[in-house]
């Protein structure tokens, strides 16, 4: 990496060398892990088993750092099963920074792949609403197959451009995440981004656009936090310093525990609001991770947030045939009879039909009522897709709810060894002697224990597994290096 492309930035950085030092080396992978599903103890006591070395993050107790292993991180049970997400040190702060408590409503605009999303969830402890917002059909995928892995329930995903993101409805907190030149990444890519003069125009008035509107979908007295991965000022505080003169909204000084340096208030002859001062840039050197700039806004006045209503049983326009009450009953009945799993496994919980489907959710409440319909954005999924109700047999719990209720399934669960999952993913015939015929919850055992992966079928004396095409290869590259040891 040339140091002369990276001159432009040294009136900025609080510690030159050190700078450039962190971005000529590797960056440590960390992750967070998933407290929704597990806690920090059991992810580095099952990595630690598979020959991993890893250690804590400074003040990110929910953070760890691999700093050696024998493969990818992200080949491992945990990262297959969600228990943990690998994501940025530096990224780890923006989460708390909002602030986002138990039972609010809280709005990513620009939510994809959803690292931020998820920790946001797992901070309100899976109670409230955080509605994920991405206008990119690939990312999308990426992100429902996030949400879907560490099974978070209280995240509405909807397809939409933040610029244009519906009102109506008002949030507690939002966070907006925008594009940018990403220099904060080059440790990853290697080199600085190209950021030509056609480009920098354009980035900055859509970072504009979408913290206008994140502000104008901000209750009274509610926050917004503003959030880029790159180091240029022209992303960053000249784009609040514009907001900031006519925008209802105040700066407020941020409490890191991280290192971190302050706002710049000029650039290149350029002065900006002195209140950016108040801002934070978190350099590579900060964390040994990524670059981050951010700044918490507070909204003028007081009040709560509007345009929300109960969130009904049935999804609008599609027909309740059958009831979504007598679905959940069936369900509730099935799972338990079955499966063994208490009925109070779902306390704080809901369900909606949607189509053939019941999705299970922590939502308390609902905005779709308050938002135009026929405009630029449309629900793609609210919490999981639990139950398949297409066909004429009883109601099918899906992976995603099996995996999530995992230690809650007692009955009808065959836990199998790695090696055995190795000839079952390769298509090899795996005989299960005296197990009757009929639906089980398949288990992979670890060294953290057994835990649910997905469901299968008994058919004459073999076993069937039905996991989804896009995670069976995943799987097959986990359970092969644990195969081998066995």
């Amino acid at each position: 990496m040339s140091r002369s492309a990276l001159e432009a930035f040294r009136p900025l950085v609080d510690d030159w060398d050190a700078f450039v030092a962190a971005l000529e080396r590797p960056e440590p992978t960390t992750l967070r892990v998933n407290r929704l599903r597990t806690d920090v103890a059991t992810v580095r006591t099952a990595l630690e088993a598979e020959g991993f070395q890893v250690e804590g993050v400074a003040d990110q107790p929910w953070f760890l750092r691999i700093v050696d292993g024998p493969r990818n991180v992200s080949d491992t049970f945990g990262h297959w099963a969600g228990w943990f997400y690998i994501q940025q040190a530096s990224t780890g702060v923006a989460a708390d920074l909002l602030g986002a408590r138990s039972g609010e409503r809280i709005l990513d605009l620009c939510a994809a792949p959803g690292g931020k999303t998820l920790h946001l969830a797992e901070t309100m402890e899976g109670r409230g609403t955080v509605v994920a917002a991405e206008v990119n059909e690939g990312r999308i995928r990426a992100l429902l197959g996030n949400v879907y892995r560490l099974g978070t329930p209280n995240v509405l995903v909807i397809s939409g451009d933040g610029r244009e993101f519906p009102t109506g409805a008002t949030f507690d907190r939002v966070l907006v995440d925008v594009p940018c030149s990403a220099q904060g990444t080059l440790r990853k890519k290697g080199k600085l981004p190209t950021r030509s003069k056609g480009f920098m125009k354009k980035v900055t008035r859509a970072q504009e656009r979408l913290l206008r509107r994140a502000i104008e979908v901000t209750r009274p007295g509610g926050v917004v936090l503003y959030v880029t991965c790159t180091f240029g000022p022209e992303e960053n505080e000249a784009v609040v310093s514009r907001v900031l003169s006519d925008a209802p909204v105040d700066v407020e000084p941020l409490d890191l525990a991280v290192p971190h340096a302050p706002g710049v208030t000029a650039w290149q002859g350029e002065v900006f609001d002195a209140r950016v001062a108040a801002a934070a840039r978190i350099y590579p050197h900060h964390l040994d991770s990524g670059g981050l700039f951010l700044c918490r806004l507070r909204k003028a006045g007081a009040g709560e947030p509007e345009g929300w209503s109960a969130v009904p049983r049935v999804y609008p326009g599609d027909a309740p045939d059958p009831p979504a009450d007598d679905d959940v009953a069936a369900t509730l009945a099935l799972l338990e009879s079955h499966y063994g799993v208490a009925r109070d496994a779902f306390a704080g919980h809901d369900w909606m039909r949607r189509g053939s489907n019941l999705w299970l959710h922590g939502l308390d409440r609902w905005p779709i009522d308050a938002w135009e319909p026929g405009g630029h954005w449309r629900m793609v999924a609210l919490g999981l897709r639990a139950v398949d109700l297409s066909g004429d047999g009883p109601p099918r719990p899906t992976n995603d709810l099996l995996q999530w209720l995992d230690q809650r399934v007692r009955n009808h669960r065959l836990d199998l060894s790695p090696r055995v999952w190795r000839d079952l993913l390769d298509g090899r015939l795996v005989e299960v002697p005296g197990v009757d015929r009929g639906h089980r919850a398949l288990g992979l055992e670890g060294p953290a224990g057994s835990h649910v992966v997905g469901w299968g079928f008994v058919r004459e004396g073999r076993l069937l597994e039905h996991i989804p095409r896009g995670r069976r290869k995943w799987l097959r590259n986990v359970v092969e290096v644990d195969a081998g040891a066995e």
